[in-house]
């Protein structure tokens, strides 16, 4: 016997609702025949949503009964939420593991093969340039992370504003091959004043908060993952003076 639902979801010239179409996709995942009942325009939509006596759409029927909409489907089907809650570590494990992965391309495009040093210094580089990235997209909810912890910060807000930009300086310059002495002084101090702010806000003061290592609006949580950007840039300062 087959499976069928009934789907109402908001599609206008204006607006396609994208939770009506992953509802549709999981339906049809879950073995369902959809009636795809498309509401045209802001007027239907409306009228659906005083008929049903529901606050949203898309909405969603199986043997007559209301499911509701897309988080209440996933649960209906014993699904994990669409999006976690809480923190989070998603944003750190997918930057790390790409610029891995480029570092190891890049280094073998060149030689044919993995050098170790190189490839380590290009994964070091490309992971400070895609943070910076993550930083100045919205400079302004980074910063008001970043004063929260940083201790330089916490007396010269401006140094928030700079700060990004000195770590993409230092990423692009290594990448470069910029002069030692350009580039390593810069990789040190930024480094060395973050290692010393997050071991003081997590491990000293026990504060839980959330880090601005990849950007403001993250949910990753302060600790391990920012002092090791840290390190790696503290590492970078002192690697590129002796080499």
């Amino acid at each position: 016997m087959s499976k069928s639902a009934q789907l109402y979801r908001m599609v206008t010239k204006e607006h396609i609702c994208p939770f009506g179409l992953k509802s549709k996709d999981l339906l049809q995942r879950q073995g369902y025949d959809v009636q795809d009942h498309k509401l045209a325009s802001r007027e239907q939509t409306e009228t659906f949503k005083q008929q049903y006596n529901v606050d949203t759409t898309p909405q969603v029927f199986i043997n007559n009964k209301r499911i509701g909409g897309y988080e209440d489907l996933l649960n209906y089907f014993n699904k994990p939420p669409a999006k976690p809650k809480g923190t989070s570590y998603a944003p750190v494990i997918a930057i790390f593991s790409v610029t891995l992965l480029l570092s190891l391309a890049f280094s073998y495009s060149q030689t044919n093969s993995i050098y170790l040093i190189k490839t380590l210094e290009l994964f070091v580089a490309l992971t400070m340039s895609v943070l910076a990235i993550q930083k100045l997209k919205d400079l302004y909810s980074f910063t008001n992370s970043f004063i929260t912890y940083d201790l330089l910060a916490m007396r010269v807000v401006r140094y928030a504003y700079v700060y990004p930009f000195l770590e993409a300086y230092v990423g692009i310059g290594m990448i470069a091959n910029f002069p030692a002495i350009t580039i390593a002084p810069v990789s040190l101090f930024i480094g060395t004043v973050g290692a010393i702010s997050v071991i003081k806000a997590v491990y000293i003061d026990k504060r839980e908060l959330k880090c601005a290592c990849v950007g403001g609006d993250s949910n990753v949580p302060l600790g391990l993952i920012s002092l090791t950007e840290n390190v790696f840039m503290v590492a970078a300062g002192i690697w590129m003076f002796m080499s």
